[in-house]
């Protein structure tokens, strides 16, 4: 497990992991043994429109995330309003509702049938399948509940890997009125991926670059 002191947080035993081509190569031959969901219920107030809905290159973003994830695994969901995104893949809605992302990822623990899930927020379009093979593949070998990226910017907890036990702490919180996602890696076995080891691995922070604003939009599309 590599945990990481400033803005990844804490104390721990340094792993000495050196990315490989061979580790997409393996992962890419069939896919891997876990769930996917998009998190696209959010109330998008900074955007001023549903996110999900948003095109960017001709398509929306909600239709980029979904055709990423299923180039992972054919176990794709969507958490949101039934109503809004059913037509597009099967889709559950949080069990506590307006409590931010991380009711997002407690639900879709809740309903998953699988250990490893993979959660990815749906106005993050830039991401790749290969950074995603390769954090599942960091997952794959780790013991831990968590495996996330961690940036310049912080942690990346809408792209990362979460085990269905993270659901216990994820209720903790949101029944306390704690709603701050990473505020729960101090208290799991939390895998790491570094800046370093991703820029490495060549990927850039770039990738996890969000569109959160009419002006991100404006950026992305220019």
């Amino acid at each position: 497990m590599e945990l990481l002191g400033g803005a990844c947080g804490r104390r721990g035993r340094k792993l000495d992991r050196s990315p490989s081509l061979n580790v997409y190569d393996r992962a890419m031959r069939s896919k891997p043994d876990l769930a996917a969901f998009i998190l696209a219920g959010g109330q998008s107030v900074r955007m001023g429109t549903d996110k999900a809905f948003i095109e960017l290159e001709g398509r929306t973003l909600l239709a980029r995330a979904l055709e990423l994830a299923r180039s992972i695994t054919d176990n794709v969901r969507i958490v949101g309003q039934q109503g809004k995104y059913c037509s597009f893949a099967p889709t559950i809605e949080d069990i506590f509702p307006r409590c931010g992302p991380l009711a997002g990822i407690h639900a879709a623990l809740r309903a998953s049938q699988k250990d490893l899930n993979l959660i990815l927020a749906v106005d993050v379009p830039f991401l790749c399948s290969r950074l995603l093979q390769y954090i599942i593949e960091r997952a794959q070998s780790a013991l831990a509940t968590v495996t996330v990226p961690c940036t310049a910017k912080g942690f990346q907890p809408l792209c990362a890997v979460y085990r269905s036990g993270f659901a216990d702490a994820a209720e903790q919180a949101l029944r306390g009125g704690r709603y701050k996602i990473d505020a729960l890696f101090a208290s799991v076995q939390t895998e790491v991926i570094r800046e370093e080891e991703l820029q490495s691995a060549g990927f850039s922070n770039g990738l996890f670059r969000n569109l959160n604003t009419p002006r991100d939009l404006d950026a992305a599309r220019h």
